[in-house]
């Protein structure tokens, strides 16, 4: 579904500590995303998780190297907020975020009802979401991504928004989309939710890749690089 081949990420700084004052991110990185699988991204802060979805979804550019995407397919990635407008309500923000990850204005305009019932806002959902607090915040930011459609869904640690709830019956919706025949991407600082959804595990170190393969190897390889 898709690929990355030799993806290097740079910036250049003026602390001496980094390579001819370029810093790698994410430093030769090759890696596939296959069919149907769920793939668990972990590592410390700062290894490059987010990066790396960034790059997959085709937000970011890498510096060198190449990332290949499916002819066809589409890829979303879900992350609180994206494209969020302080002064625009949260149906019009849903709309717009919809369409930012990929739907056409028709698909995001049948969406919205879903997310509306699904985010428990209420008549909030008519309001600005500069009113809103940062867990309804949250929950417009999840639900809209996770009602779009795509073929592979980009998760960058989402699973802990809202109220204990709303957090509850977010986990059993993702939980449903990936049993189905979602490809799923989703990185986690939880050992425990790599371990239970996912059917294959990368540990990202340093911007490389130190394990690949099934989740309970990768975490015990991640778990020597943090004790």
């Amino acid at each position: 579904m898709l690929a990355m081949d030799n993806v290097t990420l740079s910036y250049h700084s003026q602390r001496k500590s980094f390579d001819h004052g370029s810093h790698h991110v994410l430093d030769g990185v090759s890696l596939k995303v296959y069919e149907g699988e769920t793939l668990g991204i972990i590592g410390r802060n700062g290894v490059g998780k987010s990066t790396l979805l960034g790059l997959m979804a085709g937000i970011l550019a890498p510096t060198s190297g190449t990332v290949y995407q499916r002819p066809g397919k589409t890829a979303s990635l879900l992350t609180l907020g994206l494209g969020f407008r302080p002064d625009l309500s949260g149906r019009n923000n849903a709309m717009l975020a919809a369409m930012l990850q990929g739907s056409t204005q028709k698909q995001a305009l049948g969406y919205l009802e879903e997310i509306k019932e699904f985010s428990d806002l209420g008549d909030s959902f008519e309001e600005p979401v500069k009113t809103y607090s940062s867990g309804m915040r949250a929950r417009l930011g999840f639900t809209t991504a996770l009602k779009t459609h795509v073929d592979i869904l980009l998760i960058d640690e989402v699973l802990s928004v809202g109220d204990a709830q709303f957090r509850e019956k977010a986990a059993a919706a993702m939980s449903s989309r990936i049993r189905g025949d979602q490809t799923v991407v989703f990185v986690s600082h939880s050992e425990n939710q790599i371990s239970k959804i996912c059917s294959r595990a990368v540990c990202l170190h340093k911007g490389r890749i130190l394990a690949e393969g099934d989740p309970d190897e990768v975490l015990s390889a991640y778990g020597e690089v943090v004790a």
